[in-house]
């Protein structure tokens, strides 16, 4: 039965440009990106969880977690339709020298590896590929660092 995911996730910035992993639909063809994070637990706060995701999925502690704003996106991926109710935290690496690599190693709760990288916010500015959920590039640009 469809249900509403509610996620949390982290909006780390070094200067102009934001981590992301990258995502593709084979259904839809399109390459997309989003930031790192993740579903939240019974029980678990928004804040929690995207220090717990972050550090199961890419194995970094963050600081200065603060909380922005709550989007919702209503989707379809991969052909299936969803629906999430997205927390979003502003948040800085709180190992500084990660700002300077540009790849980062990530694992997936089933194991499979991907990585998150360091994106332009003018490369999503220009239409270049979608950044998500939608609503992301506009809020960011309202919550300047």
């Amino acid at each position: 039965m469809p249900h509403i995911r509610p996620i949390a996730i982290a909006i780390i910035r070094r200067g102009e440009n934001i981590l992301v992993f990258e995502g593709h639909d084979p259904i839809k063809g399109e390459t997309f990106y989003r930031p790192l994070g993740g579903g939240i637990e019974f029980g678990e706060r928004g804040e929690e969880a995207v220090l717990r995701e972050l550090r199961e999925e890419a194995g970094v502690e963050l600081t200065n977690v603060r909380y922005l704003e709550t989007l919702e996106n209503i989707f379809t991926v991969r052909g299936e339709p969803s629906h999430e109710l997205v927390l979003l935290y502003a948040a800085d690496l709180a190992d500084a020298s990660l700002y300077g690599v540009e790849l980062l190693n990530c694992v997936e709760d089933d194991g499979s590896a991907f990585c998150a990288m360091w994106q332009p916010l003018d490369y999503f500015r220009a239409g270049n590929a979608p950044l998500y959920p939608d609503g992301l590039l506009e809020l960011i640009g309202q919550h300047q660092p």
